[in-house]
């Protein structure tokens, strides 16, 4: 009962007034008083202390008055450097994936004998892009129209450019003759035919391997060679074939005989010569000067 009545009296006293007061040091009469209690006065700390802490967080968040303080301009550069830095990387990243995108299409456009494009990036989005022709310029249409021409460096050259592969691998010609008949594989024609004289020889192109050497009702004997950098010659319509297989023949040595002219039949047969590379069927006129 006395815990609780001394508890009861220290509450009392805690908001019990008192008086504050001012005198005069002369005649010690009283010039200025005020009535406090001590929960007033922790009151007014508490106060004081939110108004403080208030007014520096509106300082700091709408001022700049954190530039003058020593040290802190120093982190603020690095942070916001380090921002920048960063953005310029992911930008960097971004502008090169793009390259490479564009790079690998236009290769395959390339490929594909079509024109090349060039990827733009929009202002509203980075992600998303967009398709436009390229123009040529005049030394792309110099190169074009070289390429395409009769010149040293064209594509479809005949002489020139079949010279310089034959220099570079040195294949000898299968028969001497006339090709009436070109390479097109639209038109399933996988080699060329030529017009040699009956009976004529019929040599090896390259170093190699008889692959096959028989015989069809078709196309008579046939004969597959293997020869270097994964590269097979095939001589169709043969009257004779002069390998068999498993043998290591020489470049220009004689393999089998043209076929012969046979007066019963309306159109004669052809000597008929395949050159594949990597199991596909290539232009024998671009690595030899018939």
């Amino acid at each position: 009962m006395n815990y609780l009545h001394r508890i009861a009296t220290r509450w009392h006293d805690l908001f019990r007034k008192r008086r504050l007061s001012m005198l005069n040091a002369t005649d010690n009469s009283e010039e200025w008083h005020v009535h406090l209690s001590p929960a007033s006065l922790f009151a007014g700390a508490v106060a004081f202390a939110l108004l403080l802490f208030i007014l520096v967080l509106s300082l700091m968040a709408y001022t700049p008055v954190l530039e003058f303080l020593p040290g802190y301009r120093t982190a603020a550069d690095r942070s916001r450097e380090n921002l920048v830095q960063n953005i310029i990387r992911l930008d960097s990243m971004e502008r090169m994936m793009n390259d490479m995108m564009t790079y690998n299409e236009n290769i395959a456009q390339i490929m594909e004998g079509r024109t090349p494009v060039v990827r733009t990036i929009s202002n509203a989005d980075s992600t998303r892009t967009g398709k436009v022709l390229v123009v040529p310029s005049a030394e792309d249409s110099l190169l074009r129209a070289q390429m395409e021409g009769d010149g040293p460096y064209a594509l479809a050259g005949r002489s020139g450019s079949r010279r310089q592969v034959r220099e570079a691998i040195e294949l000898v010609t299968p028969a001497e003759g006339i090709i009436t008949e070109r390479f097109d594989i639209g038109e399933s024609r996988f080699g060329v035919r030529i017009a040699a004289a009956p009976g004529d020889r019929i040599t090896a192109i390259d170093n190699g391997t008889v692959l096959q050497s028989l015989w069809t009702p078709e196309n008579g004997y046939i004969i597959l060679l293997q020869h270097a950098g994964s590269l097979v010659s095939v001589y169709k319509n043969l009257s004779r074939s002069l390998v068999t297989t498993g043998q290591a023949v020489r470049s220009g040595e004689q393999i089998g005989y043209n076929t012969e002219t046979d007066s019963e039949s309306e159109e004669p047969k052809l000597f008929e010569f395949e050159l594949w590379n990597n199991g596909k069927p290539v232009d024998p006129e671009g690595y030899i000067v018939f």
